[in-house]
């Protein structure tokens, strides 16, 4: 029987892992270090059948395994799907990890439904969660095991030399060696230390040691007894959870000698010398010396380098410092492992879908949602709305009806304008703000009733809407029913200068003023028409049962085959809206965006009663404005989203939204400016070329086309 590595034929032994395989062929898996065999260091790490990160030690060799060295970048493969990976949950009163002897007395001392898991047979615990959840790695998929309590009897690890020439091969610890004795395998002419070397001498493969008395004694294979240490990693994460420690899991472990010259941890390659430059720079702390250098960040998550490291930083102060922070998960898992079990559609479609790809759309994604980019004829869009009338999907949109007593309450307490003067049929816009004053989210809301309101969110933040606002009443107390409608609803805008009479040809001739809405049949489908503009044309917005979206499309296609309708998608809608100044939340803003850096104070009402995030406001508002979202305007072709903004030699500023504009002629934008004395400069270089500060909204700035 054999496998492949790096092309090579390997002979194999019923029961021989891969790493034993190779060490019987004169291989070392990744061509040196010091062997453990145990799991617990990174020499051993190969790929096999295109997986990295496998450890060799722990993985029986079979028949037909292609495997490589980690070495190097490795082949594109055929295919970038992975076959799905099953996931099994079980249920015990009991987990055990780790099978040796402290692990079966743990289990017969124990009543009750029992599991264990070890890594000897290819089971590997990767992480312990809250519940508590232990989550295991099988050779048949993925265990999820719930359970009232878990008890680590995971063993010790053995130390590692640290010293020049330790990336030698031919290095072993005591409990490798004599499991490749009884494998078989002889190892030469041995060494045997029970203390650090000075270093070890070789090419490649060792041939002999310096001792710290400075002798040299010569051997083709050194072993080494360097003392134990805990794996405690799985006990560190699950800390706070009902885990019970046993065995030499549970033991303290001495500190080695601090390390004075080589490498320290191999996976990421750290020398002492690293260690000393993070110190010196005043990283002292365990978890900042781990960041500044990635020591213990690698594949082995300190198995080899944490009794170093802390045995390092001892020497420097009065105690030894506590283990860093482990966290899940202890293994390298596949993309298909850690998705086991889950069913998710990362972008949803709206109804509109086959719609949208029957007339040609170029489909992307955005805000979570597949929608149209563009149609075939891009200039066609623009045109539509700023001289007709054009169609778009805004089903994406967060839609939720708001009702009961406490309505009026929750809201006035959760936006920042004002609420219950809003008569039934009115629509305000309003800013979403969190505890800290920053907008995370805008939208509409609409008065039904004297305690019914319908609500619109952002397509990106629809998810996030339902919760936050069942939240808050949960936390005021308030008596109100919360209906998210966004997949149950689709919306279409229908939008142009002669959007009035489209709505009048399919049977509407009632229609809402501006910021205003009204129930309505529109070709025999009702309809919420929500009267708006985001283009900054006439716009109604028609909120509709999503099983007729296509019916409506249909038809009011049909009704405007004669007057130049044409959809629009979001290239040029992103053009519209800028022209008209609207900013798009988490594009043109950013996490700390208050309504006074977005130039929206009008849009927070500081004089009515508290309101979530008016506290910060208050505080921040008697704090000089340092930046402030302005609009730009400049001559030629639109720089690159994202391009700095430069004044004199300095930086000042980065453009958030530019497009050309057809019907101004000229490039406009909207930009994050740094501002001194509460001024900005009224010109500033962007790649090059001038670009000059501009009032928005650049396009119609008194409203008279929306209004029309």
């Amino acid at each position: 029987m054999s496998f492949t590595f790096d092309g090579r034929d390997i002979s194999f032994a019923p029961g021989d892992s891969i790493a034993v395989a190779l060490l019987r062929a004169g291989i070392h898996p990744t061509g040196g270090g010091c062997i453990c065999l145990g799991g617990d260091c990174p020499h051993c790490l190969v790929r096999v059948d295109g997986v990295a990160y496998v450890r060799s030690c722990q993985t029986t060799a079979a028949a037909g395994m292609v495997v490589e060295s980690q070495a190097g970048d490795p082949p594109l493969p055929e295919s970038t799907v992975q076959a799905p990976v099953e996931v099994r949950t079980v249920f015990a009163d009991l987990v055990i990890v780790g099978q040796g002897e402290a692990g079966r007395r743990a289990a017969a001392d124990v009543s009750g439904e029992v599991l264990s898991f070890d890594a000897g047979r290819g089971e590997e615990v990767i992480g312990i969660y809250a519940g508590p959840m232990v989550i295991v790695r099988t050779p048949a998929g993925m265990v999820h095991a719930r359970c009232q309590r878990v008890i680590v009897a995971t063993g010790a690890a053995e130390e590692q030399p640290i010293c020049p020439g330790s990336d030698l091969a031919g290095i072993f610890t005591q409990r490798a060696a004599e499991k490749l004795s009884s494998a078989g395998i002889d190892l030469g002419r041995t060494v045997q230390l029970t203390q650090h070397p000075q270093r070890f001498v070789g090419e490649g493969h060792v041939t002999g040691v310096i001792l710290e008395d400075g002798s040299r004694l010569e051997c083709d294979s050194v072993i080494v007894d360097l003392g134990l240490h805990p794996r405690d990693a799985l006990a560190r994460m699950g800390e706070g959870l009902e885990i019970e420690t046993v065995g030499e899991a549970a033991m303290p472990g001495e500190l080695p000698p601090p390390p004075l010259t080589g490498t320290v941890c191999p996976c990421s390659k750290v020398e002492v010398s690293d260690l000393d430059s993070v110190w010196d720079r005043g990283f002292q702390e365990m978890e900042l010396v781990k960041r500044a250098t990635l020591a213990g960040t690698g594949t082995c998550q300190g198995g080899v380098c944490l009794p170093h490291l802390r045995s390092y930083l001892a020497a420097r102060q009065s105690q030894a410092p506590s283990a860093f922070t482990a966290r899940p998960v202890t293994r390298q898992l596949t993309m298909s492992e850690a998705a086991a079990g889950f069913d998710l559609a990362p972008f949803r479609r709206t109804s509109l879908h086959q719609e949208h790809l029957r007339l040609g759309a170029i489909m992307d994604r955005f805000g979570g949602w597949w929608r149209p980019w563009r149609y075939p004829d891009v200039d066609a869009e623009y045109r539509a709305v700023r001289t007709a009338a054009s169609l778009g999907d805004v089903g994406t949109l967060g839609k939720m009806l708001v009702a009961g007593p406490g309505a009026v309450e929750l809201l006035e307490r959760l936006y920042p304008c004002r609420v219950e003067d809003l008569k039934p049929g009115g629509v305000r816009y309003a800013l979403l703000l969190d505890e800290r004053g920053y907008v995370i989210d805008d939208g509409l809301i609409c008065r039904l009733s004297d305690t019914r309101f319908f609500l619109t969110f952002t397509s990106g933040g629809a998810s996030f809407a339902e919760m936050w606002v069942r939240d808050w009443a949960e936390t005021f107390g308030l008596d109100v029913r919360i209906l998210d409608r966004t997949m149950s609803l689709g919306a279409i805008n229908v939008t142009g200068p002669r959007a009035k009479e489209l709505m009048n040809r399919l049977g509407v001739s009632d229609l809402p003023g501006y910021l205003a809405h009204t129930q309505a049949d529109v070709a025999g489908i009702p309809c919420r028409i929500i009267r708006l503009s985001f283009t900054g044309e006439v716009s109604f917005e028609l909120h509709h049962p999503v099983d007729r979206s296509v019916e409506l499309w249909r038809a009011l296609e049909a009704a405007g085959s004669d007057i130049d309708l044409y959809p629009h998608g979001l290239d040029a809608l992103f053009t519209l809206r800028l022209e008209k100044g609207h900013f798009i939340v988490g594009m043109d803003s950013e996490y700390d965006s208050t309504p006074r850096r977005l130039g929206l104070e009008w849009a927070a009402r500081l004089d009515k009663a508290d309101f979530v995030g008016k506290q910060a406001l208050l505080r921040t508002n008697l704090i000089p404005l340092n930046k402030r979202l302005v609009g730009w305007e400049m001559d030629g072709p639109a720089p690159v989203e994202g391009s700095i903004l430069i004044h004199g030699d300095a930086p000042v500023g980065q453009v958030t939204s530019s497009r050309f504009s057809p019907v101004l002629g000229k490039t406009v934008m909207l930009g994050w400016v740094r501002l001194e004395d509460d001024r900005f400069p009224e010109e500033v270089q962007v790649d090059g070329r001038v670009a000059r500060h501009a009032a928005h909204p650049f396009y119609d700035p008194s409203g008279e086309r929306a209004r029309g």
